[in-house]
């Protein structure tokens, strides 16, 4: 299996995992901001309906409804900041996990290039010069069966073809 390819799951999985974490708060997020605007709005049409009926009672709850309104206007307005900033960390994640995936891609090709570098370095310093020494010792090794068993090439009664010496 190629390294790149593992490398290239494991960053997806790591993005997708990511990107879960990222959609799971960001509904709770939504899940919460539906529960307070429901609340608000539930406020709205259970206080202020009795304040209509009770005016006596508007003059006393007047300022404790719009106390009320106010933490519910600095609610969502907190809210919003929050979803702001939760964006903003959403885009910074994504935007790393970019560079991180561009920089990995990098690194893994400068090494495949390293790697590539080295095989040809030991092909020349190494393989070559041993095959170039086994065709010398090929050489000297057919130079002296020659010497030994005369121009005909026989040996031990057994003829042996010109071809076979040089295998």
């Amino acid at each position: 299996m190629d390294y790149l390819t593992i490398w290239i799951a494991i960053t997806s999985f790591s993005v997708l995992l990511q990107a879960s974490i990222l959609v799971a708060m960001y509904l709770a997020m939504r899940k919460t901001s539906s529960k307070v605007g429901a609340l608000a709005e539930e406020i709205k049409t259970k206080v202020l309906p009795t304040v209509d009926l009770v005016h006596t009672t508007v003059t006393e709850l007047k300022p404790r409804v719009e106390t009320i309104m106010v933490n519910v206007s600095e609610s969502t307005t907190l809210m919003r900041a929050q979803l702001e900033r939760l964006d903003a960390t959403v885009s910074d994640v994504v935007d790393r996990t970019r560079l991180q995936v561009i920089r990995a891609d990098e690194l893994i090709n400068r090494t495949m290039d390293k790697v590539e570098d080295a095989t040809e370095a030991v092909h020349k310093t190494v393989v070559s010069p041993v095959r170039q020494l086994s065709g010398l010792i090929h050489g000297i090794t057919a130079a002296m069966e020659f010497l030994r068993h005369g121009k005909n090439g026989k040996r031990d009664g057994v003829t042996v073809p010109q071809d076979e010496m040089f295998i």
